[in-house]
C-alpha cells in the first residue's frame, strides 16, 4: 500500500546570497516561506522541482519540502524547515537582523 502524498513546496538556496528561497506558483523566488506555491499533487511537485532545478545560474540544492495550508499560506511541518526560514543562526544579520528592529 503506498503512502498518502503530504503537501510541498520548492525549497533552494540563492547561488549568490546563500539565503533560503521558496519557488512561487508564478515562478518567482521569495524569501518567504507563506508566498510558496503549495503543491499538493505528487507529479505536480516532481515537475515543479525538475523546473527549480534547471535555474543553476540563480539557485542550487532545490528539494521538496513537506509543508501545510495556514491561514497566510504555507506553513513548515518539520523543525529543520522552520528553522530555515528565520535565517542564520550564529549571529544576527541578513533576517534576524532585520526583524529584530521590527
Amino acid at each position: 500500500m503506498s503512502r498518502r502524498f503530504t503537501p510541498k513546496v520548492v525549497t533552494a538556496n540563492l547561488l549568490r546570497e546563500g539565503d533560503v528561497v521558496y519557488l512561487t506558483a508564478d515562478d518567482r523566488w521569495s524569501l518567504n516561506h507563506h508566498e510558496a506555491e503549495l503543491i499538493e499533487d505528487e507529479a505536480h511537485a516532481q515537475l515543479r522541482l525538475l523546473h527549480a532545478a534547471s535555474q543553476k545560474l540563480l539557485v542550487v540544492g532545490p528539494y521538496l519540502a513537506d509543508a501545510k495550508p495556514g491561514p497566510d499560506g504555507p506553513e513548515p511541518t518539520h523543525f529543520r524547515e522552520e528553522f530555515r526560514t528565520r535565517g542564520p543562526s550564529n549571529y544576527f544579520h541578513g533576517k534576524q537582523a532585520e526583524r529584530s528592529h521590527v
